[in-house]
């Protein structure tokens, strides 16, 4: 680790950036699809507009970040890796570095419980989660029989729920995406189960004595209308749950009854100057004067998953990579037009003064004043001197836009990747 960080409780560097994301306010949107593969990341964002630029962060801890915009509406495509370890940093510093409400929606891939009505192939979208922990306290050394009456070795949680709003228009936006004649089911009546690992708590058999021979069929006998096993998005769902219902603050306390308890952190760092220059553009601070989040603010979740392995059927078949391609390719694009069907208030969105959005329309501002300014000098030579100091200037606007974020960022993550697209 380079960067000096403050507040142990919440670590942040100097110019706000959270830990793991390696991001800070206006560099994320407010609606956002959460994806495990960065190649999948890719695919999605390439549905994204032209213009402005797609703004695109690779931290050092593995995760990326690409913001743009689609059909006009902001939005951020995340690549966390796996398991809900990553989620948690993934909902908690996006939380803390965004205003207002958020839409999150994971696009995954799972394997099936239920091969009948959940075959290789289908995009699943959970109505609820509940999640697989392996009980720690359980003597695996053990013979389970020796055990009955004291601990078991796997904890199964209670379901918890998507929004009930956004699960709808999921199911309908894939459904609409999904190309003619293709026979992909598009499942929205089945749960889904997230384990804390790939192997014991998913009930797969290695050479570790993990007692959990029987564990698929006693979730498929606990868990009603149980379909799909993966690692994530329970606790999505569970943090999205926990957020919109963490408890009210005093009136004496606040100035606004509608307003509930600020998160835990210590507040913002104040963003330093790191280039005092006369000449550096003042383009803003993304998070000097904003609060971290809205203290009234929701978190709206569903997910799609994509089976690939039935883990009950005879043949175990598992998913080909040109399946994969393909329903990416659409259902990515089906992910995208839920996040922007899905109606957030415009005073309950990040402001986008100082966004990297609002840079790249700065850019593109210069770049056309840049072209007017030399047609004006082919036409009257004799104003040579003038527009000479005027492209002067319009060159240097131009480098600092382009280079602002990745300058600045590099100087703070010299070991972390940070560039504008295209």
């Amino acid at each position: 680790m380079k960067d000096k960080l403050t507040d142990a409780n919440f670590p942040r560097t100097a110019d706000n950036r959270v830990y793991h994301l390696g991001l800070r306010p206006g560099e994320i949107a407010n609606k956002i699809i959460t994806v495990g593969s960065p190649s999948r990341a890719l695919t999605i964002a390439a549905h994204l507009d032209e213009e402005p630029k797609k703004f695109r962060i690779e931290s050092e801890r593995g995760f990326q970040t690409i913001t743009g915009r689609y059909k006009g509406t902001p939005v951020s495509v995340i690549s966390i890796g796996m398991g809900a370890p990553n989620m948690d940093f993934f909902v908690r510093e996006a939380r803390e570095s965004i205003t207002g409400d958020m839409v999150i929606i994971r696009l995954g891939s799972c394997g099936s419980l239920t091969h009948t009505s959940a075959p290789v192939g289908t995009v699943v979208v959970p109505k609820a989660c509940v999640g697989i922990t392996r009980n720690v306290d359980f003597d695996f050394g053990r013979p389970e029989d020796e055990q009955m009456n004291e601990e078991r070795a796997y904890r199964i949680s209670k379901p918890v729920s998507d929004d009930p709003q956004l699960h709808q228009i999921v199911v309908k936006s894939l459904e609409n995406a999904r190309p003619v004649g293709d026979q992909t089911v598009v499942a929205g009546h089945l749960v889904n189960a997230s384990a804390d690992s790939f192997y014991s708590s998913q009930g797969r058999l290695t050479s570790f004595p993990d007692h959990n021979t029987h564990l698929v069929e006693e979730l498929l006998q606990q868990v009603d209308d149980l379909g799909t096993l993966e690692m994530e998005t329970h606790h999505l769902y569970h943090l999205a749950k926990c957020w919109n219902h963490r408890p009210k603050i005093s009136s004496s306390r606040s100035n606004n009854l509608n307003h509930t308890a600020p998160p835990l952190t210590t507040g913002p760092v104040r963003p330093v100057t790191l280039d005092s220059s006369p000449s550096r553009v003042n383009l803003g601070s993304p998070s000097a004067s904003a609060p971290l989040v809205t203290v009234d603010s929701k978190i709206y979740v569903s997910a799609a998953q994509m089976v690939f392995a039935a883990r009950t059927s005879v043949e175990r078949d598992f998913i080909t990579p040109e399946r994969v391609q393909a329903i990416e390719e659409w259902g990515g694009k089906g992910v995208l037009e839920a996040l922007i069907a899905y109606v957030i208030p415009a005073e309950r969105l990040h402001p986008e003064k100082g966004s990297t959005q609002i840079v790249h329309q700065a850019r593109s501002v210069v770049y056309l004043c840049s072209f007017w300014a030399i047609r004006f000098f082919v036409v009257c030579p004799r104003s040579r001197r003038h527009l000479l100091k005027a492209l002067s200037v319009l060159r240097i606007l131009r480098w600092k836009l382009a280079g602002f974020h990745s300058r600045s960022m590099n100087r703070c993550f010299p070991n972390k990747h940070f560039w504008m697209t295209e």
